[in-house]
């Protein structure tokens, strides 16, 4: 097989990513970095020619091994091999090899680590703002004030962020999928959200009351920040789509203000809704159609985290668990 410039075929890998598997920019840049770590531990060069059939699993296993001695995580390495695993599938797609060398090697073992989450007290804690110093009591007519106010104008900030922490606890919604909500993506007849998911696939999600109020409430003065074209649901102060690190600190924010001693997170949000609604339900499937998981393992974590939740109760309620 002749060599190939690796510029050249790596660019195609990454047109097929985007057009034909439709990954996010933030998926291509992952496998961007994942390939140059693979093209730097083979001493390649992008300007150089290659012929792919010379890459032997003994190239791959070395790989690995000099990745876990500079200290990348085995879960790092897992994602890794999936990158040059999926790089070797489309060059023999494309008989540009014809093995893939990755296949069966496997990452350092990972210590599992259960996701953290928020029991139902501190979900309360979090939301439950009508007693709370920090929510602003007033709640008259917006139209005629102007945003100069710092009160108001902090008010409807509150109302702004209030209603993105109780659809993210509502939905289980990634950062990404919140983000990118529009208002059209609400089915106010079917009280549901329009989500669209990771590989661009989409799914519908409901939400509940406190969920609903939030959001009308925050609907009825997002004109007084949105520009006037902007669909986004959730808009800056500068009238723009909010940005993920903007949601991410306007969260850890209104967990301090609201007394929770842990550093909350979006994602802590979603596992929170998955651990919950799998307490409540024991319906995994349900759970996993929730979450927009494509494969049920991605969901099962959280029936390790139900049976701690059960392991607690029997030890604190069986007369042979208790200790003396």
């Amino acid at each position: 097989m002749p060599a190939e410039k690796i510029k050249e075929n790596l660019q195609r890998f990454y047109n097929y990513l985007q057009s034909e598997r439709r990954y996010s920019s933030h998926t291509l840049s992952a496998y961007r970095r994942d390939i140059k770590k693979f093209i730097e531990c083979c001493d390649l060069d992008e300007s150089q020619s290659i012929n792919w059939q010379e890459i032997k699993q003994s190239t791959i296993r070395q790989c690995v091994a000099k990745l876990h001695r500079q200290g990348l995580s085995g879960k790092s390495i897992q994602r890794w091999l999936s990158s040059i695993r999926s790089l070797f599938k489309f060059l023999c797609r494309f008989h540009l090899a014809s093995h893939n060398p990755a296949i069966g090697i496997r990452a350092p073992k990972i210590a599992k680590r259960l996701p953290n989450t928020l029991n139902v007290d501190e979900i309360n804690q979090l939301l439950n703002t009508n007693n709370s110093e920090n929510c602003p009591n007033s709640r008259s007519k917006l139209s005629n004030i102007h945003l100069t106010d710092s009160i108001i104008f902090d008010r409807v900030l509150f109302d702004r962020d209030l209603a993105m922490v109780e659809l993210m606890y509502a939905c289980g919604l990634r950062l990404s999928e919140l983000n990118s909500l529009d208002r059209q993506d609400i089915d106010w007849q079917q009280q549901s959200l329009s989500v669209i998911g990771k590989g661009q696939k989409q799914r519908r999600v409901p939400f509940g009351n406190k969920a609903k109020i939030a959001i009308n409430i925050w609907l009825k003065q997002r004109g007084l920040l949105a520009n006037e074209n902007e669909q986004a649901l959730f808009v800056s102060t500068r009238g723009t789509r909010l940005s993920n690190s903007s949601i991410q600190k306007r969260l850890k924010k209104m967990a301090l203000k609201q007394g929770l001693n842990t550093n909350v997170y979006p994602h802590m949000l979603r596992h929170s809704f998955a651990t919950h609604i799998l307490e409540s339900s024991k319906d995994l499937r349900a759970v996993q159609e929730l979450l927009g998981h494509a494969n049920l393992s991605s969901t099962q974590i959280y029936t390790h985290l139900d049976f701690q939740h059960l392991a607690g109760v029997y030890d604190n309620a069986h007369p042979r668990a208790r200790k003396k």
